[in-house]
């Protein structure tokens, strides 16, 4: 049974070594709270909700999607959605598009549980089982090490916020979010001298 895990753990780690070196990149996504928020809308069991509040975020703020390189670092932001918006739905429309053409031509992308069902090319981590056991020993290594992985493209949203203090909190129309993570996102390009 160790032989056999040991080889399994090697095989994976050989699989996450070429993923990384084809530059495997982090589907994320994170909501920027704002305060300027009226508008309504109907959910889908028909009951009126606030448009940009996030029920999982516990906030008003918008939605937005981004894609990292391996080492953390932000390669797109997506236009702003609304923060009652799915984070799959958003995915969809802003993100997962591009990632296909990128699956099509063998490259893998690495999200998290939130992208469950997102369709090629997009590792997400196997979920326990429903009946409440512990998953068996090569699941775990199997998560662990997509968790460890992803967890440096995670970074590319603590970069932005961390660095241009207006994604913090947007006092701005939530409408507007989505353009102002993009001019964050062009000069971190230039601070860090992607861009000439």
């Amino acid at each position: 049974m160790v032989d056999r895990l040991s080889t399994e753990i090697n095989l994976l780690l050989r699989s996450f070594s070429a993923v990384l070196s084809c530059g495997a990149p982090t589907a994320t996504r994170i909501t920027i709270p704002t305060d300027r928020c009226s508008e309504k809308t109907l959910s889908v069991k028909g009951e009126e909700i606030d448009l940009w509040y996030s029920g999982k975020a516990h906030t008003h703020g918008a939605n937005l999607q981004g894609v990292m390189d391996p080492t953390g670092f932000p390669l797109f932001i997506s236009n702003a959605e609304p923060g009652s918006v799915h984070d799959l739905t958003a995915a969809r429309i802003h993100v997962l598009p591009a990632l296909y053409a990128a699956a099509a031509q063998g490259l893998v992308a690495l999200a998290d549980l939130g992208y469950e069902g997102a369709g090629i090319g997009i590792l997400t981590p196997v979920k326990r089982p429903e009946d409440g056991r512990p998953p068996a020993p090569d699941t775990r290594a199997f998560n662990r090490l997509q968790r460890a992985l992803r967890c440096l493209g995670e970074r590319g949203f603590a970069l932005l916020t961390q660095r241009w203090r207006v994604l913090q909190h947007v006092h701005a129309s939530p409408s507007r979010i989505g353009d102002i993570a993009k001019a964050a996102l062009v000069l971190t390009h230039f601070e860090h001298g992607r861009l000439t």
